[in-house]
């Protein structure tokens, strides 16, 4: 068996007399390496420079001309202070009306001008039947007081007759002293009767007195009762008359079962608005904001309102409320948000309520 050694060469070990022609063309390699190399790690230390002197150019920039993260939604202005009209509960049954006369949506107002007017056939139906039932009870109450005092001339012509029949018999009680004892003791016996005839007359007369008493306070009561319930209703009728204590523009509510406006001839129930009066000189806007934005929007917080009719005017504004509650922009969208008011700083003219507007809230 033979054996064979083979010789290896390491090139740091090698020398340029042992292999030359290798050993250059080896040098030569590293340097072309080591040259790219610093080339691209001189390139990518360049690029970082620019692009971080961009950046703070950027930034200072931004600082320099206060530019700040905003916020952007839209909304709907409204009056801050409106008088409402609603359906009340007029006494202890009319909780419905029908409406038969209202002003057009937009029409301007004065202070104590008519705006609606609902139907009072309902509590005229009442106050007629009311007033029938009033004279049947004060009929009543008449016929009453003459039985009464019938029963009572009645019940003290007994008492008189008692009380005679009684003194009567307490005379021939005494004249029967000298008498034989089978005679006094019936005289004995008349006079227990008539004395007993003599006290339930007389309370009877005690009783019927208590009894026409009750008797006429209860028909009294019910008497009362008709009068007041006819007074309410007379009371009443002045107040389906729906007057405005101030001036503005009137606006006609949706009823909620048509969602439509409300118009002649619709049935309101109790609590059912009808219309508003909202006074113009100050402004709200009704908006809301996204629940991802809700932490960044604050009481105070300054706004930058828009009309959308006119783009180019600017109100300033402030965060009068904040909702506390989250709650679905709509019945078919998944989005959250929260309730938002801003109150506009100056009054205009050219602010209406129900034009859409955009916000612009600026944050930190």
């Amino acid at each position: 068996m033979k054996v064979r050694y083979v010789t290896i060469y390491f090139p740091d070990r090698m020398n340029n007399s042992q292999t030359p022609e290798y050993s250059g063309r080896f040098t030569s390699g590293m340097r072309r390496s080591t040259a790219v190399f610093v080339r691209m790690l001189v390139l990518f230390v360049l690029s970082f420079l620019v692009s971080s002197c961009e950046a703070s150019g950027e930034s200072e920039k931004q600082a320099a001309e206060g530019v700040d993260r905003r916020i952007v939604e839209t909304g709907e202005l409204a009056a801050v202070n409106s008088q409402s009209f609603v359906i009340q509960r007029f006494g202890r049954r009319w909780n419905s009306f029908r409406v038969i006369g209202i002003l057009k949506h937009g029409t301007k107002v004065e202070a104590g001008d008519s705006v609606i007017q609902l139907d009072p056939s309902s509590i005229q139906k009442y106050i007629i039947e009311r007033e029938g039932d009033l004279e049947n009870q004060l009929a009543a109450l008449e016929k009453m007081l003459v039985d009464q005092t019938n029963r009572r001339n009645d019940l003290e012509s007994r008492m008189k007759t008692e009380v005679a029949t009684y003194e009567l018999r307490k005379l021939e009680l005494e004249a029967a002293r000298f008498e034989s004892e089978r005679i006094r003791t019936v005289k004995e016996l008349e006079f227990k009767q008539a004395t007993i005839a003599f006290e339930r007359a007389k309370r009877q007369l005690e009783l019927n007195e208590i009894k026409e008493r009750s008797s006429i306070k209860i028909q009294q009561i019910r008497v009362n009762r008709l009068r007041e319930d006819v007074r309410t209703a007379y009371e009443i009728l002045p107040q389906l008359t729906i007057r405005t204590p101030s001036s503005g523009i009137f606006q006609v509510a949706y009823n909620r079962r048509t969602r439509e406006m409300v118009k002649v001839g619709d049935e309101l129930y109790q609590n059912s608005a009808i219309g508003s009066v909202p006074d113009l000189t100050w402004m709200k806007v009704k908006t809301a904001v996204n629940e991802l934005d809700f932490i960044r929007i604050q009481d105070g917080q300054n706004v930058k309102v828009r009309l959308d009719a006119m783009p180019e005017l600017v109100f300033d504004g402030k965060v009068a409320y904040i909702g506390k509650l989250c709650r679905k922009l709509d019945e078919k969208s998944k989005q959250k948000v929260f309730d938002v008011e801003v109150n506009l700083l100056k009054p205009d003219e050219r602010l209406k309520p129900g034009m859409t507007v955009s916000c612009e809230f600026i944050t930190d």
